[in-house]
């Protein structure tokens, strides 16, 4: 299997690119986001998915590793093929993606051509408990420092706004950051943007938050926006 790829950019299509490895070109299909980042006649190194096929072997290539692992999360729901895992990652970036998620907000991923609110819904539902996952995983990076509010949502995972390491955030109740979210969305506010604010409120008061408490350091948080 090919998982990575080092070479020059021999041309650039609408949904994918040659890339000339040693004189060999190979046919890469990528997101809009990733081929955004690519030049023809410069350097490149993607990480490769690969699918092997009966009648063909399509090699999809991804900017970083955040990129790759949503796609293929993506692709594991039923109706995700990888045309339409491109397509979400085309318009979501891999970041937002996971704190849609994570939110159990819908909305953002309908933007994505192939995608209407059904299958929105089954995206959220199903991965939501592989999202603080991936946010732990991409923690270190710095492709990943912005999945940190995204955090953690499941009851069996560390809760919205961990980091690791941190005892004090690692064991608020995750219905704790649950009310908070949904009183702030009660209120009229995104229900990404209350779930961000609050996973910041989360992080800086540790144990002792409580739902009042996080309520009302969200609020001033997003009045600031």
């Amino acid at each position: 299997m090919i998982a990575k790829l080092k070479g020059i950019v021999d041309s650039v299509g609408d949904d994918g690119a040659v890339i000339d490895v040693n004189g060999v070109g190979y046919l890469v299909f990528c997101s809009g986001r990733t081929l955004q980042r690519l030049e023809v006649g410069a350097a490149v190194a993607l990480e490769i998915e690969t699918h092997v096929r009966e009648d063909h072997i399509h090699l999809y290539g991804f900017s970083d590793k955040l990129e790759r692992e949503w796609f293929k999360l993506l692709t594991t729901v039923q109706g995700v093929g990888a045309r339409v895992g491109l397509a979400i990652l085309s318009v979501v970036p891999p970041e937002t993606v996971g704190q849609a998620i994570a939110a159990q907000d819908k909305a953002p991923l309908t933007r994505a051509a192939g995608v209407g609110p059904k299958l929105a819904g089954r995206i959220v539902s199903e991965l939501k408990d592989k999202a603080a996952g991936v946010a732990a995983s991409f923690q270190p990076s710095a492709t990943a420092a912005s999945l940190a509010p995204q955090g953690n949502v499941a009851p069996t995972a560390a809760p919205v706004g961990a980091e690791p390491g941190e005892g004090g955030a690692a064991t608020l109740a995750a219905s704790v950051t649950e009310d908070a979210t949904s009183a702030l969305v009660n209120l009229g506010y995104k229900r990404m943007d209350a779930y961000s604010a609050v996973a910041r409120a989360a992080r800086d008061q540790g144990d002792g938050a409580t739902t009042q408490s996080l309520i009302t350091a969200a609020l001033r948080d997003l009045a600031q926006v």
